[in-house]
Formats: C-alpha cells, sequence, structure tokens
C-alpha cells in the first residue's frame, strides 16, 4: 500500500472553517504575525517533509527495528538522516521561544505536525516525541546554570531528551519508585537505580541525550512526596561519558522502530531540576504535554488505518453490492466500498478523526489562550477546559486508534493479516498509546475524582454551559447536544451523590470509564455541530460521516449512561 499522506485540505478546513484558528492566533499578543497564509505555509511544508522523509521508512522500522549490541543501538537504516535533517529544518522546535532558538509559533500547529508525523511513522515520532515537554520542564523548573547549558539543546532538538520515571516494580505507582540521589559537596547528585520502558534511552539519532530522572535523596519520605527530579547527560561538557548504561532493549508488539530501554544508572552525576521533594510537580510538565501529544498519535494513527482501508476499498472487487431500489452508487456494484457493511466501518472511523480533530485541535489553540489571552476570564477558560479535555482527548483518541484501525483492517478481509498491505502495523502500533503516558483507565479515573468530583462538578458545568450557550434548541442536531449535556450533567450529579458513601470510591472506579467515555461522545457530537455549521459543510464529504456518528456512534452515550445508573443506584 502507498504510504500516508497528509491531507492539508481536510486539516485547513477544521483550523478556518470550524475553529477560526487564524483569528484567534491574531488577538494573542505574541503571535501577531501569524496570519493563515504563514499557517498554510507551514503546514504545506511540513506535510511535504513528512511524506517524502518520514513515511517512506516506516516499513523498514517496523521490520529491521531498532538495533541493540553492547549496550549501544543503532537506529533503522535512514531514521538518522531523517532526524538530522528535521531538527535542521527547524521543525522540532516549532513552538519553541525564539530566545532558545525556536520559532516561537502557536501549539496548534504543533499539535498538527505531531498528528501527521505518527500517521506517517510512529516509531520514529516515538524520537522527538517528548521534546516540547522536556523544554518546558528545563525551562520552568531549572536553575539558570542547567538552562544555559541545555535548554537551547532540547529546545532546538539538537538533543534528545527522554523521561525517566518507571522502575520494575513501580509502574503507575511512582511512590514506590526507589532510585536514589546521593547529594554531594559541589551540589551535584549521584544517582543509581534501574529505569525501564524508556523511550529513546539509548541511539544514534543525536550527539547526546538528556535524561531527566525521577529519584529519591537518602532522607527522604516515603511516597510520592519524597521524590525529586534530576538531569542526567548522556555525555558532559568534557565530552566525558555519563556512568548510565542501557542493558537492553524491550522486544515489543509494535513501534518497533522506537527503542524501549531499560537504563541502568551506575552513580551517574547529575543535577537537581526544581525543588527538592517536588520531582512530580516538574515532571508532570512533561506528561501534560506529552497526554496531548498521545492523543494526536490515536488520531493520526486511526487516519492512517483509514486511508488505508478506504484505498483498498476502492480497488476491491468482490460480489455485487446490495443497494436501495433506485439507489445509485458513486462506484461500480461490485466494489467493495459499495457494500453497507463497509462504508459503515469506513464513516463511522471518519466521524471520529474528524470531530477529534476539532477537539484535539481547540485544546492547541487553548493551551496559547491560556498562556496569552487579553481576557482573564478566557484565560480561565481555556485552562479549564485543557484540565477537562486531557485525560478525554488522552483516553479516547488512543482507545479509538486502537480499536478503529482493527475495524479498518476488517475492510482488507484475510489480506489485511497479511504483513505486506502495512495495515496489521498500524493495529500493532496503536496499542501501546492506550498504556503509556498513564493508562485509560488512570486518565478515567483522573478525570471523574480529581476534575470533577474534587470541585463538585463546577468545572465540568462550566464548560458545558459555555458550550450549550452558542446551540439553539430549534436546531435538530443541536437540541440532541443539548440533551446530552443535560444528561451528563445528570450523571455527574450521581456520581458527586455516590462519592458521599462509605463505599464511594471503589463505585466511582468502577464506572470512571463509563463517565469518561459519556463526555467523549458528547464532545464529539458537540465538535459536529461546529463543523456541520461552518463554510463548505454540505459537500457530501462532511454530511456522510455526521450522518454514520448519529447512527452507529451516539447511541452508545444512552448504554454508557444506563451502566451507571444501574452500577451507583443498585
Amino acid at each position: 500500500m502507498a504510504d500516508y499522506q497528509p491531507r492539508l485540505d481536510d486539516v485547513q478546513f477544521v483550523l478556518h472553517n470550524v475553529l477560526h484558528a487564524p483569528e484567534r492566533i491574531a488577538a494573542l499578543a505574541p503571535y501577531g504575525e501569524v496570519d493563515a497564509d504563514l499557517m498554510n505555509q507551514i503546514l504545506e511544508e511540513s506535510g511535504k517533509f513528512i511524506a517524502e522523509q518520514i513515511a517512506p521508512l516506516n516499513p523498514v522500522g517496523d521490520h529491521v527495528g531498532a538495533q541493540w549490541k553492547d549496550g549501544n543501538v543503532t537506529m533503522p537504516p535512514g531514521f538518522k538522516d531523517a532526524y538530522q535533517a528535521f531538527w535542521q529544518a527547524g521543525w522540532a522546535s516549532l513552538c519553541t521561544a525564539t530566545d532558545d532558538g525556536g520559532q516561537g509559533l502557536p501549539a496548534v500547529l504543533e499539535s498538527v505536525l505531531y498528528e501527521w508525523l505518527s500517521a506517517a511513522n510512529h516509531g520514529w515520532t516515538m524520537a522527538p516525541g517528548l521534546l516540547h515537554g522536556a523544554y518546558e520542564c528545563i525551562k520552568h523548573h531549572a536553575s539558570d546554570e542547567l538552562k544555559a547549558q541545555y535548554l537551547s539543546k532540547v529546545g532546538t532538538g539538537e538533543w534528545l531528551a527522554t523521561m525517566c520515571l518507571t522502575e520494575p516494580h513501580a509502574g503507575s505507582d511512582l511512590g514506590l519508585a526507589s532510585t536514589k540521589a546521593v547529594p554531594q559537596p559541589d551540589g551535584a547528585y549521584l544517582i543509581s537505580g534501574t529505569k525501564i520502558f524508556i523511550s529513546g534511552g539509548e541511539h544514534d539519532l543525536t550527539d547526546n541525550i538528556v535524561h531527566l530522572v525521577l529519584a529519591r535523596l537518602p532522607d527522604a519520605p516515603a511516597g510520592p512526596k519524597g521524590l525529586s527530579l534530576f538531569l542526567v547527560p548522556k555525555f558532559y561538557a568534557d565530552g566525558t561519558r555519563s556512568a548510565v548504561h542501557c542493558e537492553r532493549i524491550e522486544e515489543k508488539m509494535g513501534i518497533h522502530g522506537s527503542p524501549t530501554c531499560v537504563m541502568r544508572f551506575d552513580e551517574a552525576r547529575a543535577w537537581l531540576v526544581g525543588d527538592i521533594g517536588r520531582g512530580l510537580n516538574a515532571m508532570f510538565v512533561m506528561m501534560n504535554a506529552a497526554r496531548l501529544h498521545v492523543a494526536l498519535q490515536g488520531v493520526g494513527l486511526l487516519d492512517a488505518a483509514l486511508q488505508k482501508a478506504d484505498a483498498y476499498a476502492h480497488e476491491r472487487r468482490q460480489m455485487r453490492a446490495p443497494r436501495v431500489a433506485g439507489e445509485k452508487g458513486s462506484a461500480p456494484a461490485d466494489l467493495i466500498i459499495e457494500h453497507p457493511a463497509m462504508r459503515r466501518i469506513l464513516d463511522t472511523q471518519r466521524a471520529w478523526v474528524d470531530g477529534s480533530r476539532v477537539l484535539a485541535y481547540e485544546t492547541g489553540l487553548a493551551l496559547d489562550e491560556a498562556k496569552h489571552h487579553p481576557d482573564a476570564a478566557q484565560r480561565e477558560a481555556a485552562q479549564r477546559w485543557c484540565a477537562l479535555i486531557t485525560p478525554i482527548l488522552k483516553a479516547s483518541c488512543t482507545d479509538q486508534g486502537f480499536h478503529g484501525a482493527s475495524e479498518c483492517l476488517q475492510v482488507f478481509g484475510g489480506h489485511g493479516y497479511v504483513s505486506e498491505w502495512g495495515i496489521e502495523q498500524n493495529v500493532r502500533d496503536a496499542r501501546i498509546a492506550m498504556i503509556y503516558e498513564g493508562t485509560n483507565e488512570i486518565q478515567a479515573i483522573d478525570l471523574l475524582m480529581r476534575k470533577v468530583v474534587s470541585d463538585g462538578g463546577a468545572a465540568m458545568t462550566a464548560m458545558l454551559d459555555a458550550l450549550s450557550s452558542g446551540l439553539s434548541a430549534s436546531k435538530a442536531h443541536e437540541a440532541q447536544v443539548l440533551q446530552l449535556f443535560d444528561q451528563l450533567k445528570a450523571t455527574t450529579h450521581t456520581c458527586l451523590q455516590a462519592a458521599q458513601q462509605p463505599d464511594g470510591q471503589v463505585r466511582l472506579s468502577w464506572i470512571a470509564g463509563d463517565y469518561l467515555r459519556m463526555a467523549t461522545l458528547a464532545l464529539l457530537a458537540w465538535s459536529w455541530t461546529r463543523i456541520e455549521a461552518a463554510e463548505g459543510s454540505q459537500a457530501p464529504r462532511w454530511q456522510t460521516p455526521a450522518a454514520a456518528l448519529r447512527a452507529w456512534v451516539l447511541p452508545e452515550f444512552g448504554m454508557r449512561s444506563g451502566i451507571i445508573e444501574a452500577q451507583l443506584k443498585a
């Protein structure tokens, strides 16, 4: 099958016609010179770069994979040259401040870039995937001395970075981490311990790798409050190599082009980032940035699978498709695209891709509005949106990225199970996104317990009320969204009541995933009202997935609501 091709017109429609991104960006002081023409130029050039240099490497990354030998990792053929071209062309530093060697552009452009990169070559994209978060972590928490040495190198992508959290005995429960940090007389620290599942912990893409490591001082209390964050480079300023060793790389289900490393720190010299005992606070700057990128991985991987399945369905001939009397198809009746079952699969996945883009790009815009909007109320609303939507996007987009890709594989029949068609790689690669950067179950608990129950549902209600203000009950599709919002508010109230019961936390944990799914479906429906209100949305390209959304996706909302009611009122 052909390599993934970024579809600029689809993205432009969402950014310009639906979200009016150029006008909103122009209202933010740092981006006064960023207009529609500049945005289009950046997107067009990034699409060309991805199509020509990144997408063709996807099969070799999967088949050859990263190779480990004697502690060193060699990346698949072509990966290093592509990465060097990537950062030197400035793609790694779209949002990096100009003072730090970057271009200082809006976050939404980086959102599109990483969606397309993930769709084209998920394994390769894992390498620069943590750069933005590492840059923000160093910028906001590191000392001036560390910033002078590392900030621009990471911010431009000249050096890559890792996030070293997980240990063999401590997965999602970071409070169990036992890596040690021993203070030295000169203010440095010696780090000892083993970290696992470290993406890009060792490779040959860049001259240096900057490790950000959670560790515990000798007198630190147990639990997460005893963790501090430290910076350990692969090479120090004098050229000597640190005592950081890659013991092996994991043999994985997918993303073979990304080395997932076991890293051993043997009294590696390091420096504190942020305050003692507040390592998680500094690290969460990286994790929150990573979660939006992971959501976009789900969108991109689903779009890549959809491209393959749609192309195959327009070429593959099988038995004649049934048609409604008098219906004229757009293709011969023996092409499988004409079969209702196949059209249902493809149209449903398109509904998810388009609706998820609206939500994800809205979040990219909100990230900048939360920082730079001149109106305080708008900054607060943008911040509320980001806090609530991040766990929803991370969980829902990655869930659909995997299950939707599996549906797309179904379009191929037996050929989909054969490697040469490439669709089975999409399924394998997509599965990890449901796990890393906080499993989807953790995202659901984070949303319900920490974002909704903790403030009595105030933030969720305020967001839904704000979204409702632009809808009309006299329009059928908008009235449906208002009903979904009202039901979500009612379910939220039920959850708040359950939280007051002795077993409330257990019962809410049972249904946290169902609550997140209800929120997802309500927001997806809202995003489609935005699409349908946009100029140009009457074309079949947009009307067909809109119909699929209402026929095949939104009915799940009632099922989830029923599950929650049954569990909490039992």
